[in-house]
């Protein structure tokens, strides 16, 4: 806005401050703006922080005076630490700073040598401006030093120098920085920051079908798992470092145009269908599959992986077999042909002759109402994460409404946005409420899109959460099905360190790598239309298996906040593109961790890595050891280093670098700050 000085450009803020902006409990949220006005005098900024009633701040809101850019002298910033969930204000304040103004002309004019007389009446009205300053600060003992200071600048005892000396100390600049004398204020507009628990930006998933946890019988023969399966299979997850386990749909499946195996359109009697294909005679989406147990099983589950420390997050998918309950008492809710039969889905060429999608248009309250109910009967049980099935294919002021209503009573619950689609639509629905989305990750393999990826994710962080699987059911790229065993190291090492959020889908850490035909990214007999039970422990056992590295992974995110946090990354420069090479400082702690990957699955690769030493919080000439988290081993490290990596061996270094502090801290803060901005 512009008032009688302008604030432009403020930043967070989301379509006009339509939205909240994204932030979680314990994160450090960058404000900027710029701010200017005419002629020569200084302007300052304020920022304003009012907290949620448990927060500390509640009572009384937090003012910070924000720093000037020292490379653009209209940009001021600051930052505020949120420290409990639920919506969080800002605001931005310009007003002109007659101080600094002051302080600007009376050291430029005794620098050029002017006389006392010449200053005169600069310092008759430094002491106006002292003894008004005085005025507006609380405390009694610093009242009295700028009431000394404008006595100091109204005598002729001293020497110029020795009377103004104190009117520039660091304890004065610091009385002022805490109570500024501010004049023509111009005050900018709240904005708001939607502030949730710590999980909804640091997690690492892991998703299972419960049905595939049966194992085989004597014969070889799948078993159908069940909840009591599914929980000793928990074991597993958790020992490898997962904060959450997700279940594809655990509902009954539909027997109507059941799809068999590899999707054929002719089911075996003994198939058990896509568990897409929700509801059949036996329930809908408020039931579970009989074969996999009882509501009561389900909340045993629930029970056990939360002492595992596992979250259990489940699918919402809404959409219905041709025998789910709503087919048939609720036509409605579905798209009529003009034959009479209810459309079922498509994405040509792709047919899904299982599935009804629900028309949002025909019947928008009883819909609203019918699926409020289904989300807060599995709340009530104990779920607090949903993964949520296609929902760009739904309308986006559903899910601002669902979303804003469930977190009305249940602030923690955590929605995950499975929308491969047009960035407009990703980042809209992230706008409209959910919490973390899936990302085009998993086809970004070169140097180049990888880079420009993870640096528009950092960019995006007030808008969006980017979960970066490796895999789903539905995904698995060519990098995989042709890049041999490295390849699963060298992705699962890119998605664990880009984002505080990654994913892992079941089989990736046995290698799984075949499509169903070429150039297709369907899983040959693929899990979503059979059970496949799998032998982990045998292929662990006998060195076939990437549980050891997903686990070390794991420790590391979880030892390390440079590495829980979105907002700040930086990539240095290695003449070779099949070497790519990152580094991460937390701007709380000033934690640093450089990453280096070799992106080649099929060769050793070598640079001399040129690292931008200010971004790690060094000297351009220093020298440090660096502590590869993976190996255990110590490198020393300069600003120009040789690294070899190989496909054999260490496809990546995670590097610990020495703790970033003070005023090495505080320009990363400042760069970081300008990265967004840019």
């Amino acid at each position: 806005m512009t008032g009688r000085l302008a604030i432009e450009d403020v930043r967070p803020q989301l379509s006009a401050g339509t939205y909240p902006s994204k932030a979680v409990v314990g994160e450090l949220v960058p404000v900027s703006a710029q701010v200017w006005r005419e002629g020569h005098d200084a302007i300052s900024a304020t920022l304003t922080i009012t907290g949620p009633k448990d927060s500390q701040i509640a009572a009384s809101p937090l003012h910070i005076t924000m720093h000037q850019d020292e490379f653009n002298e209209d940009l001021v910033h600051a930052f505020f630490i949120p420290d409990v969930m639920g919506t969080w204000t800002f605001q931005v304040d310009a007003w002109s700073d007659p101080m600094r103004t002051w302080r600007h002309a009376v050291t430029k004019k005794i620098e050029a040598g002017q006389s006392e007389e010449e200053l005169a009446n600069d310092l008759i009205h430094g002491a106006d401006l002292f003894d008004k300053a005085a005025k507006g600060v609380p405390d009694k003992s610093q009242r009295k030093v700028l009431q000394a200071i404008a006595k100091e600048l109204r005598t002729h005892k001293e020497q110029l120098r020795t009377r103004v000396a104190p009117a520039l100390s660091e304890t004065t600049l610091s009385i002022l920085a805490e109570h500024p004398l501010r004049e023509l204020l111009t005050t900018g507009q709240p904005n708001a920051v939607l502030v949730e628990r710590r999980d909804a930006l640091v997690n690492s998933w892991y998703e299972l079908f419960p049905r595939s946890t049966g194992g085989v019988d004597a014969d070889g023969n799948p078993i159908h798992g069940t909840f009591e399966t599914t929980a000793r299979a928990l074991n597993r997850v958790a020992k490898m470092g997962f904060d959450t386990v997700y279940f594809p749909p655990i509902h009954p499946i539909g027997e109507v145009h059941r799809k068999g195996k590899n999707n054929s359109l002719v089911p075996e009697p003994d198939d058990v269908g896509s568990p897409w294909a929700v509801g059949s005679a036996q329930g809908g989406h408020d039931t579970v599959h009989p074969q996999l147990g009882t509501i009561d099983d389900f909340k045993t589950l629930l029970q056990y992986a939360k002492k595992l420390g596992l979250e259990v997050a489940i699918d919402l998918a809404l959409q219905a077999a041709p025998d789910h309950p709503w087919a048939v008492e609720h036509r409605d809710f579905f798209t009529s042909q003009p034959d009479g039969t209810i459309a079922y889905a498509e994405n040509p060429p792709k047919k899904y002759q299982d599935i009804y999608p629900l028309n949002f248009d025909n019947n928008p309250t009883e819909i609203y109402a019918e699926i409020y109910k289904m989300v807060m009967f599995w709340v009530e049980i104990g779920v607090t994460t949903f993964r949520v099935d296609n929902p760009h294919t739904k309308p986006a002021n559903f899910w601002q409404w669902l979303i804003s209503k469930v977190h009305e009573t249940n602030p923690d619950i955590i929605f995950l946005a499975e929308a491969f689609t047009r960035p407009a639509r990703l980042y809209g629905l992230a706008k409209v409420g959910f919490s973390q989305s899936y990302t085009y990750f998993t086809w970004k393999t070169s140097k180049y899109e990888l880079t420009q990826f993870a640096e528009e994710i950092a960019a995006m962080s007030d808008v969006c959460r980017p979960n970066l699987f490796v895999n789903t059911p539905d995904i698995l790229h060519a990098s995989l099905q042709y890049g041999g065993r490295a390849i699963f190291a060298i992705r699962a090492a890119l998605a664990a360190t880009m984002s505080p959020l990654w994913g892992v889908y079941s089989g990736y850490e046995l290698f799984e790598n075949q499509a169903v035909a070429p150039d297709s990214e369907e899983y040959l007999d693929s899990e979503k239309y059979q059970l496949r039970p799998r032998d982990f422990e045998a292929a662990l056992n006998n060195g076939d298996s990437l549980e050891p590295y997903i686990a070390t992974l794991n420790k590391i995110r979880r030892e390390h906040p440079a590495l829980q946090q979105l907002r700040q990354i930086h990539f240095h420069y290695a003449p070779n593109d099949n070497i790519i090479a990152y580094s991460k400082v937390d701007p709380v702690t000033g934690d640093a961790i450089l990453v280096v990957v070799n992106l080649d699955p099929h060769h050793d690769q070598e640079t001399v890595l040129e690292l931008d030493m200010s971004q790690i919080g060094q000297s351009p000439d220093a020298s440090f050891t660096a502590h590869d988290l993976v190996t255990g081993r110590d490198f020393p490290w300069y600003a120009r280093t040789f690294v070899r990596l190989s496909p054999w061996g260490d496809v990546a270094h995670i590097l610990q670098l020495p703790k970033v502090e003070g005023a090495a801290l505080a320009k990363i803060r400042e760069r970081a700050v300008n990265d967004y901005r840019a």
